[in-house]
């Protein structure tokens, strides 16, 4: 490394070993003292043994029996060198040979050392024209290691993060398997931070991955922190021991909700308990109906930080099941007819477990605790066939086939209150904080206002509206009007997409009471809608995202896996992995990390814009996606080989469930196949995706969870 500086000066000696004239005066200076094994070594042998300037010191006899020599500076070779105990080798090996070819040995190395950089090179020049071909084998496997330099060791801890930063995850690993210092600076939380930011929650620009965010998990790890981490707390108060008494006995949020007798509001049928016995995957306990009440005092947990390689770790397993097909199916049975609806939540406040509500044929909303599948509630009131649900924190809203909408309070088990409006059944309905809209077989759009209490009827469609959803055109809107004191009761911007038996999908300004925009397209019953916001990518990707419209889905590659998830044969389920991008994981990460170390670099971050997109399944077997802005279908999937009854999204993938008894799981963005999910005995009728999940009902009556997470 200083082979260049040293060049232009012609004095400069490497610090390998004190001046031999130092060295020497060791005998002379104390003749009343036994010399000391350096000095009994260095006379015979001036080896290059690297030494400390306080070491050269104390060589001296006195400060003033001979001059100070200046403080010297190893270079990196001679610091490893010193490390490795080379020296100390050479030695041992000089004091086997005999004094008068020690000697000989010492004066070569004492000249050469003592040389200036040219004569040196001078001197290896000669050297190596006197070398036969065993003298430059051995020089060539030496020098091989010896060039070798770790940049780690020398650069700056920020100047090496700077370079890691280049390095895709993969590599990053590798890096952190070198050595304990190469470890430390590859595991840094700076290096992982990014490549979780640029991954999680969204698809990279540039790979194409994308992870999940796991909202439960992080949770349920933030409020599962060992004690022996946490601060301790003081001592609660006899007021407060007395308003939690009565919680005592209740799972922390921390536990999982096991030990509880399994018990409803009202008797179920006799076979689901047998049915739930059989299903292997489940545990047989259940929390109790009152722990779905939400308690009146609680305790924010305490925070607990992970490092970002564990939380990067922990979605790429997540992720790669999704890729591979690599899923955990348990089934849920106790309906008596057909799903027709469903909808679970893993981010509740509370109850500590994550909650699915179902609605069937069979005329009950049933509550079930999605971690352990055990049905804690049943909900009766319905005369008719339960056709669409939501709930949220406060409360659940059902549509029926008995012309009726309830609302209720599904953690006490309690209907609320009763809507009549629609003169046929209610076979859709969506909610937000304001507004509820209620779809029906009578062809009409009923909206609901949360705040006045009004309602109003839409009319234009010819047959039965199938799905509704509510839109905020102007969401970005830094402060939106009030809804409740507006003149038109509704905000200006609320929009409501519409899909109906007869093949088209409106979209209804709620504010004018009129319908806007008519999305034709299919040409079939259009039976599900979803719309997802998402970052509009580069303009250069716009022409190869227009061109593959319409793309063919089915790949020649399949890998099949036939598994049984019980002791039941209709537990039997089939994966089926349509492979896409395996050959090319490693390359796609790699420019994800360059184009991650450019920005971090240049400090450059282009501003994602959102972009609003539709989603739409019909009975025509196929699924599009549809450019709100424009009205225009940008992609039609094909796969499905009869009708889509359902479709679920997020930013990392699509799901859809048709009358073909299977569900599909699809790449938005390319428009292909995944996975295809064999299992279901009649049509797949209602679907719900989560970041490590897919819930699915059918007309068999089975509720299947196909679980994609970490089962280790």
């Amino acid at each position: 490394m200083s082979a260049a500086a040293s060049s232009s000066s012609g004095s400069y000696q490497c610090d390998t070993l004190p001046a031999p004239r130092l060295a020497s005066l060791l005998p002379r200076a104390q003749p009343n003292r036994s010399p000391s094994p350096l000095a009994r070594v260095v006379p015979h042998s001036p080896l290059p043994t690297m030494m400390h300037p306080n070491d050269v010191l104390k060589m001296q006899v006195s400060p003033l029996s001979s001059p100070q020599p200046p403080p010297r500076k190893l270079c990196v070779r001679h610091q490893r060198m010193a490390d490795q105990g080379t020296n100390l080798k050479l030695q041992q090996a000089l004091d086997s040979l005999p004094e008068e070819e020690r000697q000989v040995v010492n004066s070569i190395w004492s000249n050469f050392s003592s040389s200036s950089h040219p004569r040196r090179e001078l001197i290896l020049q000669g050297i190596l024209t006197m070398c036969c071909f065993s003298q430059l084998s051995l020089l060539t496997e030496q020098l091989g290691h010896l060039i070798r330099i770790d940049p780690f060791t020398v650069l700056p801890r920020e100047v090496s993060l700077k370079i890691l930063a280049y390095l895709d995850a993969t590599s990053l690993c590798r890096a952190a398997q070198v050595s304990k210092h190469w470890r430390t600076l590859a595991d840094d939380d700076i290096l992982w931070r990014e490549i979780c930011q640029q991954h999680i929650g969204q698809k990279c620009l540039k790979c194409g991955w994308g992870l999940p965010i796991l909202e439960r998990r992080r949770q349920v790890r933030a409020s599962s922190a060992s004690p022996s981490i946490l601060p301790p707390s003081p001592p609660p108060s006899k007021r407060e021991l007395e308003t939690a008494k009565s919680y005592l006995d209740r799972p922390q949020k921390r536990h999982r909700p096991d030990g509880y007798p399994h018990s409803h509001t009202r008797p179920t049928a006799p076979s689901s308990s047998h049915s739930l016995a059989s299903a292997s995957p489940f545990p047989s306990s259940s929390p109790q109906p009152t722990d779905l009440l939400i308690p009146y005092a609680s305790t924010q947990p305490e925070m607990m930080t992970r490092p970002w390689k564990d939380v990067y770790s922990e979605r790429l397993t997540i992720e790669r099941n999704w890729r591979r097909g690599r899923c955990l199916v348990r089934t849920l049975r106790g309906h008596t007819d057909g799903i027709m609806c469903l909808q679970f939540s893993e981010t509740l406040q509370h109850p500590s477990f994550p909650i699915l509500i179902t609605g069937s044929y069979d005329r009950t909303v049933r509550v079930w605790n999605l971690e352990t599948g055990v049905e804690v509630r049943c909900l009766r009131g319905h005369t008719r066939a339960v056709r669409a649900l939501q709930f949220d924190e406060a409360k659940l809203i059902t549509g029926s086939m008995d012309h009726t909408i309830r609302v209720w309070n599904w953690r006490k088990g309690e209907c609320i209150r009763t809507l009549e409006g629609h003169t046929e059944g209610v076979v859709c309905l969506n909610f937000d904080a304001n507004i509820l809209a209620s779809g029906s077989v009578d062809s009409t759009v009923k909206i609901w206002n949360f705040c006045t209490g009004e309602a109003f009827t839409l009319r234009g469609h010819r047959d039965w509206v199938n799905a509704v959803r509510l839109w905020d055109a102007h969401e970005s809107a830094s402060s939106p009007p009030d809804p409740c004191r507006s003149t038109l009761k509704i905000e200006t911007g609320k929009m409501l997409f519409s899909a109906s038996d007869d093949g088209t999908i409106r979209l209804w300004d709620l504010a004018k009471r009129t319908c806007v925009r008519q999305l034709t397209g299919h040409v079939a019953q259009v039976q599900s809608l979803r719309i997802l916001d998402v970052d509009d990518e580069p303009d250069e990707d716009d022409s190869v995202r227009t061109s593959d419209a319409g793309h063919v889905t089915e790949n020649s590659s399949l890998d099949v896996v036939q598994l049984c998830g019980g002791s039941n044969p209709a537990d039997i389920y089939t994966v089926v992995t349509h492979d896409t991008r395996k050959s090319n994981e490693n390359m796609d990460d790699k420019q994800g990390a360059n184009y991650t170390a450019r920005n971090s670099t240049t400090g450059v971050i282009r501003q994602q814009t959102k972009k609003p997109l539709l989603i739409s399944g019909s009975l025509d077997n196929t699924i599009k996606v549809w450019d709100i802005e424009t009205g225009m279908a940008t992609r039609t999937l094909f796969g499905h080989i009869e009708g889509v009854w359902a479709v679920a999204c997020d930013k990392l993938r699509l799901a859809s469930g048709s009358h073909d008894r299977t569900i599909k799981v699809w790449n938005r963005e390319e428009g292909k196949c995944t996975a295809t999910l064999f299992g279901h005995r009649g049509a797949v009728t209602c679907i719900a995706l989560g970041e490590d999940k897919v819930v699915s009902g059918s007309d068999d009556g089975d509720i299947r969870i196909w679980s994609f997470g970490d089962h280790e």
